[in-house]
């Protein structure tokens, strides 16, 4: 059975820092690469990092640049999300998302999410 389980989110003041981590199991990991996509109230859901299998590149949404790292450790089929100098637009339930395997063809990918961490950034 497959599962994507997020957590470390949390309630945090503007500047500070979290890190989500997102559990895999289910399917090979190392052959699947993975994203991070948040959800904030009333907008569409949107990919925040993603960082591919193999290889381990990443990519960001520009609104986190600089600030937010993913990363992935095959070992222990974990992805996380380092997310510093937060500020309340990154206010969201963050989702984490499964893609793969890399050697499928596109109509035959398979795509797995988690049920979602939220993140609140306030004063």
């Amino acid at each position: 059975q497959v599962q994507l389980v997020e957590s470390g989110g949390g309630l945090v003041q503007p500047g500070e820092s979290l890190r989500l981590s997102c559990a895999a199991s289910g399917f090979t990991f190392s052959n699947y690469a993975m994203n991070w996509y948040r959800q904030a109230p009333g907008k569409e859901r949107v990919l925040v990092a993603q960082i591919t299998s193999p290889g381990g590149s990443t990519n960001y949404a520009e609104s986190v640049k600089g600030r937010f790292t993913i990363s992935r450790d095959n070992a222990k089929n974990t992805v996380l999300l380092q997310m510093n100098s937060l500020k309340p637009e990154d206010t969201a339930v963050y989702y984490c998302n499964a893609v793969g395997p890399y050697y499928a063809r596109e109509t035959t990918l398979n795509r797995y999410w988690g049920q979602g961490t939220q993140v609140t950034v306030s004063w």
